[in-house]
């Protein structure tokens, strides 16, 4: 047999092994794609219930996740205008409240916009025009929690996470992180349990109407205060100015304005 043949025949056993594999690689993806899909909303859920006080991973079961979950309303917020979308507004905009995810929309000029340097305090680049809060209400039907999508970037990445507010929509009842690129024991830390139970407490709004929840280096104290991680100086100033923009005008800060003196009225 010709040399010339046992490469053509190796080239073709290459061939055939490469479509082999890629088929299978394909197919694996295309099956296991609705357990990935499962897997993301699950962690989601887990994170706002995190922030909300709801979940703890030593107690709470995955099965138990959906029914905690289920007291939870999800509502669009325009946040330029600093309100709740109705019903018929969000199907005008074909948007699918059900699968809306503000992360993968802010390449879509229609639904984002680009923030200048001079606004952009939590360094996100592009925001989504409309963003998903999770509400929990009472049986009276007074608003009870609201939790907040916030992100920002902090040493090496943007962190992605939700805050839970109480009511009043001034109080703090938690903050958690599901996505960040920071280093192991400095950074990443502010994941650990010991640094997030700081949060709950802790108040949004000075009586100006100002931001004045924030990270401190060293030893915070007060309502507003929270003490920054030790060697992590980039990431406690990030998570500082994610919770001063989106808490803020530019954000947040029109709407939970608004809840807070609605809260106000309906206590009298």
């Amino acid at each position: 047999m010709s040399s010339k043949d046992s490469v053509s025949r190796t080239l073709v056993v290459a061939f055939f092994l490469c479509v082999v594999c890629s088929i299978l690689v394909s197919g694996t993806a295309v099956v296991l794609k609705p357990m990935q899909d499962e897997n993301r909303v699950l962690d989601r859920n887990k994170n706002i219930l995190s922030a909300a006080g709801l979940y703890d991973a030593k107690s709470t079961a995955n099965s138990e996740v959906a029914e905690l979950f289920s007291r939870f309303t999800p509502r669009l917020v325009d946040i330029k205008a600093g309100r709740f979308l109705e019903a018929e507004e969000i199907a005008e905009l074909g948007i699918d409240i059900a699968s809306y995810d503000q992360r993968k929309v802010v390449t879509d000029p229609a639904l984002s916009e680009a923030l200048s340097s001079a606004e952009d305090l939590a360094d996100v680049k592009r925001r989504a025009l409309y963003q998903m809060v999770y509400l929990v209400q009472d049986e009276a039907g007074d608003l009870e929690t609201i939790v907040l999508p916030v992100s920002g970037y902090g040493l090496w990445g943007i962190l992605y996470g939700f805050m839970a507010l109480e009511g009043d929509a001034n109080t703090v009842k938690g903050l958690s992180f599901y996505e960040l690129k920071e280093t192991p024991g400095l950074g990443a830390e502010v994941r650990n349990p010991r640094w997030q139970a700081l949060w709950p407490g802790k108040k949004v709004f000075t009586a100006s109407g100002d931001v004045g929840l924030t990270v401190v280096k060293g030893a915070g104290g007060g309502d507003y205060e929270v003490d920054g991680l030790s060697g992590a100086t980039l990431t406690s100033r990030g998570v500082a100015n994610l919770v001063q923009y989106w808490l803020g005008e530019s954000a947040f800060g029109p709407l939970l304005k608004q809840l807070a003196t609605e809260s106000r009225v309906a206590t009298r």
